[in-house]
């Protein structure tokens, strides 16, 4: 059965002549969603926050976790367009090319007048982002006045400006077709002086750039979410359903545990120290990690930011407990994998890319990725034998063995005097792996970029 489709010609809108207006309903034409077998279309542009491919082609992203689940839920396939800018997405939306807009937008009343307001599902605020050497930086809005600021074309960011354009003296700012991440990468080459951004952008982009500064939050508290075109009433009701509904919930809380929940605080020192170890020690190792991976099946990048963790790529870091070299293997360690010279960053990093293939093999293969590689990172760091421990006790406590989320919970746990004792191995510092997880997860992130930069080069 064939579904109506909506298509209004593409009027993109300037968003100087929507202030002042009084935000108005979109007309409610009732087109209907996809039937079951059928394509959701969908349009979205990439980046970290919303959609990517990673290194493996594989889709990955805030936005494409939600939609797709989404879809699931409703029997659908999804058709993914891709634009260049958030402009090109609401032209899309605006022309009827597409059934939904997921692309970090932000639910704006002149969005409203013009689309049909979908979920929200991400909290953020706008930020202004500065280089961090820039003197004086501007922590007032006065303060702004005389600063170059640029930002991405038809964008909050934009609406945001002239808002205080209109109140404020002396305050200026310029459109740009790039992208939010390109400009920070501009603030960052101190190219141009300043930008706005979403909260979840800056969280996601700083660690690849540690000199970017927030300087101050320009809104209270926004939210990102979806658009669909003004007459798709029942799509949008079907959306909102499911994001209310407990499975939709735990979506959104799958989707912010895998892409943001482990970015913890910003530590500028340990950031830049990561980039320029990126530059100046990595190159010499990448071609070791990437070998492992073929032998393996571990990630190139996940085996670089557990190395970085151990030793910062130090093929001859020794620790005061006798763990040495590049992956910091213990003599014991050493010897069962047939690891001679820990010092020799060739075979330590063999070893210890098996010794994690090992920790993850020995996993049940039903535990789902991406938890079943970060409960194998917590073994690695806190031995096997804790870990079952910690799965025993999780179960005990009603909570998910094969779950992150509840194992972050329960591993703190073996260093608690009211639990350890009655576990197997006993006590164990079990907030360590946490912590551990959390941060190989961080420099992946930046890792992975400057690895797959390296082999687009080649």
């Amino acid at each position: 059965m064939s579904r109506s489709r909506l298509l209004t010609p593409s009027l993109l809108l300037s968003l100087a002549l929507l202030q002042g207006c009084e935000p108005s309903e979109p007309p409610v034409t009732l087109l209907d969603p996809p039937e079951p077998g059928e394509t959701l279309r969908v349009a979205t542009r990439n980046a970290a926050t919303t959609y990517y491919l990673d290194r493996h082609e594989t889709p990955a992203g805030p936005e494409h976790d939600l939609v797709q689940q989404f879809a699931e839920a409703n029997g659908w396939d999804v058709e993914w367009v891709l634009r260049a800018s958030t402009a090109e997405v609401l032209q899309a939306l605006e022309a009827g090319e597409v059934d939904l807009a997921a692309a970090g937008l932000t639910h704006l009343p002149s969005r409203d007048e013009r689309f049909r307001r979908g979920p929200g599902h991400t909290d953020i605020v706008e930020q202004l982002v500065c280089h961090r050497e820039m003197r004086p930086l501007p922590r007032e809005v006065e303060e702004m006045a005389g600063i170059e600021i640029r930002v991405t074309a038809d964008s909050s960011y934009a609406e945001k400006l002239e808002s205080l354009v209109n109140r404020h003296t002396g305050i200026a700012y310029e459109e740009d077709p790039r992208t939010t991440e390109i400009l920070l990468a501009e603030v960052a080459e101190r190219h141009i002086d300043c930008t706005l951004a979403d909260s979840n952008i800056v969280r996601v982009v700083r660690r690849h750039f540690p000199h970017l500064e927030v300087a101050m939050n320009l809104t209270s508290g926004d939210r990102l979410g979806w658009y669909l075109p003004a007459g798709h009433q029942a799509l949008a009701d079907m959306a909102g359903e499911w994001i209310e509904s407990t499975e939709g919930q735990q979506s959104i809380a799958a989707m912010e545990n895998r892409y943001y929940a482990y970015i913890g605080e910003f530590d500028f020192v340990d950031l830049r120290a990561l980039n320029r170890r990126i530059d100046e020690r990595l190159p010499s190792f990448l071609e070791l990690f990437l070998a492992a991976e073929a032998t393996t099946g571990m990630p190139a990048d996940l085996l670089a930011a557990l190395a970085y963790q151990e030793s910062h790529w130090d093929p001859q870091a020794v620790s005061p407990t006798g763990v040495r070299g590049i992956m910091m293997l213990t003599q014991n360690t050493a010897e069962s994998l047939g690891v001679a010279n820990r010092l020799d960053p060739a075979a330590a990093i063999d070893g210890g890319a098996r010794y994690l293939a090992d920790r993850h093999q020995r996993l049940p293969e039903s535990i789902p990725e991406p938890d079943r590689t970060y409960l194998a990172l917590a073994s690695y760091n806190i031995g096997r034998g804790h870990l079952l421990d910690a799965r025993e006790l999780a179960r005990e406590l009603g909570k998910n063995p094969d779950s992150w989320e509840d194992m972050r919970e329960v591993l703190p746990l073996k260093a608690d005097k009211r639990y350890y004792p009655q576990t197997r191995y006993g006590y164990a510092r079990g907030y360590e792996p946490v912590h551990y997880v959390q941060r190989i997860r961080n420099y992946q992130d930046v890792i992975g970029a400057a690895v797959e930069t390296s082999l687009d080069g080649e």
